[in-house]
């Protein structure tokens, strides 16, 4: 198990090293362990809730699950009143990790938040069902579910 400053310095040097706007990125085990270690940090999941309800979610403490869609479903568009709602929901001071389903909306959001004043958002890699694998099917390849990380079904 790592340290907390351990965590933290490795989504630092994901961030200098790939030039990041925002605090930095997470692989999936990181940040189930940051979570676990950190009672302040906040995982906001971005998809929709049709995804929350068809998909499932991650499975954290307490207090540390949060949902802000990025897009609404059906359509995807813009969820217009995401930085309100995760103003409301999480501490801007507090750490913030951000997921979607492969990494792309996340990343969209670190940014955003960055943006309005989040100094630690950072980017979960690989997302909840990670990339698509030769026949086209999620969490075969990568993320928070293919790592054998807690989660729940729909």
């Amino acid at each position: 198990m790592s340290t907390l400053e351990q965590l933290y310095a490795q989504a630092e040097k994901r961030r200098a090293e790939n030039q990041l706007s925002y605090a930095g990125a997470v692989a999936p085990a990181e940040a189930f362990e940051l979570l676990q270690l950190d009672p302040r940090a906040r995982l906001v999941d971005v998809r929709t809730r049709a995804e929350l309800d068809w998909v499932g979610r991650p499975v954290i403490g307490d207090g540390q699950y949060v949902h802000v869609e990025w897009t609404r479903y059906p359509g995807g568009v813009p969820n217009t009143e995401f930085l309100a709602q995760l103003r409301a929901a999480v501490d801007p001071d507090a750490p913030v990790l951000f997921l979607c389903r492969s990494a792309a909306r996340s990343k969209l959001a670190a940014v955003e938040a960055t943006k309005a004043g989040f100094a630690q958002a950072y980017d979960l890699l690989e997302g909840f069902e990670g990339d698509k694998d030769g026949q086209g099917h999620r969490k075969t390849v990568s993320g928070w579910c293919f790592r054998g990380l807690p989660w729940i079904g729909a």
